[in-house]
This record gives C-alpha cells, structure tokens and sequence, in this order.
C-alpha cells in the first residue's frame, strides 16, 4: 500500500509563494495520473490541480494561473509551486491519484493571513 507524505506548508502573507511536495513510497510517481487536493472547512476534499504522466497539467479555476503541479521523477515526489497566495488557500492540503487510490496523508497547512 503506498504512502503519501506532504510537506511544505506554513504561514505566509498575503501574495506570498510556497512550495509543497508530496514524497511517495510504495508507489512510483511517474506511474500514473497524480493530484493535490485541499480540505473545505466542510470536510471535503477538491482537486485543485492534476498531472497526467504525459505531462498535461490541469487546474481548479480558483488556482490556475497562479499554482504550477510538477513531477520530479528521480525523487518521485509530486510538487505543487503556489505564488499570489490568497486568503482563501487557507487550507489542509494533500497528494493523491485523482481517483483517490491511497489512503490519505495527514497533509501539509497552508495559512495565509497578515
């Protein structure tokens, strides 16, 4: 069963940038299709941005333009660079296959406030 670590997160002022990154055991990275999510307040989780192991990236419109998801293969870790951070990326945030194979990590806080 593979296991997902998130890492990265912080506190940050708005307009700020961080980078997140998701290390992977027991699954190879440049496998498959891989995703970050975020948790609502509601306790759901919403893909906000997906790479295919072609290298097409998609994002939730709240995100695109100012995320960039990136692969790094040799390490097999997924990437998730953030810039222009708003208020509301407060959030929990987490790696995973787009249909949610693996069980969650714990996640990665990301906190924007002045």
């Amino acid at each position: 069963q593979a296991r997902l670590v998130e890492s990265g997160g912080g506190l940050v002022q708005p307009g700020g940038s961080l980078t997140l990154s998701c290390a992977a055991s027991g699954w190879v990275i440049g496998a498959g299709d891989m995703a970050w999510f975020r948790k609502t307040p509601e306790g759901q989780y919403t893909m906000i941005a997906q790479t295919n192991s072609a290298g097409w990236n998609t994002y939730d419109a709240s995100v695109e333009g100012r995320f960039t998801i990136s692969r790094d293969v040799r390490q097999n870790r997924i990437n998730l660079q953030m810039r222009d951070l708003r208020f509301g990326d407060t959030a929990l945030y987490y790696c995973n296959t787009p249909g949610r194979r693996f069980p969650w990590g714990q996640g990665t806080q990301v906190t924007v406030s002045w």
